[in-house]
């Protein structure tokens, strides 16, 4: 079976008219007259469903014209034009197989759903409008990025996903461990003896691609790395996972000011292409979720990005006269409350804050001469706060070491990551790109469990 695809059929209505053609999909609705029926079909490549004409001729039409919601068929037939209807064309059914038949009790009837309840049925809501359309989004978007880059020349690299680094410092991190936890073996001092583990020592699952992303790049020059990373925090906010796909480049002989327009000309770019290729699904976003979404989105990528310093950006807050939960002074890390006023109110677009205070930023940032702040940036876009974040890298081995040792980390442990510093090392930079928080800049839909096909979040792994 050689089966068009509907978006095919709606993109090129009249290369199709008059054609015999077989398409397949799920049965969206289905209402009966005396004389005929019409099934309304959706193959998940489309926003458009195809509607099916089934004449009582069909050698199996009372079993077909009697088929609940989400049956699966394969239709063969005639492609009309009918340009006084709604939609552009329509199939007139020759044969319909039925591959297979969905009971009355199918849970996505043809009725609007709540996200809420959708959110129950992972395995069922990708054949809801909503999740096809941004599973599309999501699909044309990862695409979006690695044209970006390959046009430019970047290699594209594979990081590990199983570490024993902790890119971040933070040690929220999820162990992987082949160990019995009703048995584990114990040192003298009472503590677990990793010695007896399948690697011989502790590991978990990524946090960030990083740290071999710079390897990669101070030999390669460009790379960048697309692919899952893990959090263990317990963070039920509607912009937060524990599994989530990270989009990393890095990039040698570079400072901050060419990360920033690294990351500036990629996420404008990749708009840019959404806007032109899925045109359908961002309308379709707009008017169920984010009025005013596609001249926001046009907006950012025809136009520069603003930029700000940390310090500049708290005077800012400091002055607003809001009365912010949370207090704002610096020092303090800003909080998304902080990162939307700046981006929706004060500047009205995305914007770059640069230069953060080294107390509350990675080890690995370059340290300013000033002492008191560190050669970092994050991206903030409207309605989301951040969504890029990045650094130059510190390449000095005596201030990376020094910085490392104040934070009580165990230097050992990152030799190999001194060694890039020791042995023709250069300038650095690059950032982390959330993809999942610029699907929900890109879709306007309220939370990452909603652009995720399976989301994984605390207390929840089914």
């Amino acid at each position: 079976m050689k089966r068009v695809l509907l978006s095919a059929l709606f993109r090129q209505p009249a290369a199709f008219a008059g054609r015999r053609v077989t398409v397949a999909g799920w049965v969206h609705s289905l209402r009966r007259s005396k004389a005929v029926a019409f099934a309304v079909l959706r193959d998940g490549s489309s926003l458009t469903p195809l509607q099916v004409v089934l004449s009582p001729a069909l050698e199996n039409y009372d079993a077909v014209a009697s088929l609940g919601v989400g049956s699966a068929v394969v239709v063969t037939g005639e492609i009309v034009l009918t340009p006084d209807a709604p939609q552009p064309l329509e199939c007139r059914a020759e044969t319909v197989e039925i591959e297979g038949a969905a009971p009355p009790d199918y849970p996505l009837q043809k009725k609007r759903h709540t996200l809420e309840y959708l959110r129950t049925l992972p395995h069922l809501r990708p054949r809801a409008n909503t999740y096809q359309a941004a599973f599309r989004l999501r699909s044309a978007a990862a695409l979006a990025i690695h044209r970006f880059f390959a046009e430019r020349g970047f290699c594209y690299i594979h990081t590990p996903i199983l570490t024993a680094s902790d890119a971040e410092g933070a040690g929220a991190m999820f162990r992987v461990t082949t160990l019995d936890p009703a048995d584990l073996p114990r040192d003298a001092a009472g503590n677990v003896d990793y010695r007896a583990d399948f690697f011989g020592k502790r590991a978990s699952l990524t946090v960030s691609g990083q740290l071999e992303g710079e390897c990669m790049a101070l030999a390669l020059g460009n790379v960048y790395t697309f692919g899952p990373t893990f959090r263990a925090e317990r963070s039920n906010t509607p912009r937060h996972a524990a599994e989530f796909w990270m989009i990393e480049p890095e990039i040698a002989f570079a400072d901050l000011e060419d990360d920033m327009e690294l990351a500036e000309e990629m996420l404008r770019d990749v708009l840019r292409r959404l806007l032109d290729e899925c045109a359908d699904e961002l309308a379709f976003f707009e008017t169920h979720f984010s009025p005013g979404l596609c001249d926001r989105l046009r907006a950012a990528a025809d136009t520069p990005f603003a930029r700000v310093t940390y310090t500049e950006a708290v005077r800012l807050l400091e002055d607003s006269g809001k009365d912010f939960v949370y207090p704002v002074f610096w020092g303090c890390d800003l909080q998304t409350e902080h990162e939307r006023y700046l981006t929706e109110e004060v500047f009205k677009k995305p914007v770059f804050v640069t230069d953060y205070p080294r107390e509350i930023k990675a080890f690995y940032m370059r340290q300013n001469d000033d002492g008191r702040t560190v050669a970092a940036m994050d991206l903030l876009a409207p309605g989301i706060g951040e969504i890029i974040g990045g650094s130059q890298r510190e390449e000095r081995l005596d201030l990376l070491e020094a910085r490392m040792r104040e934070l009580g980390m165990r230097v050992e442990d990152y030799r190999w990551y001194l060694d890039l510093r020791r042995y023709g090392g250069v300038r650095h930079a690059g950032f982390g790109l959330g993809f999942e928080r610029l699907l929900l800049y890109v879709t306007g839909l309220p939370n990452i469990r909603d652009v995720l096909p399976f989301p994984r979040t605390p207390g929840s792994i089914s």
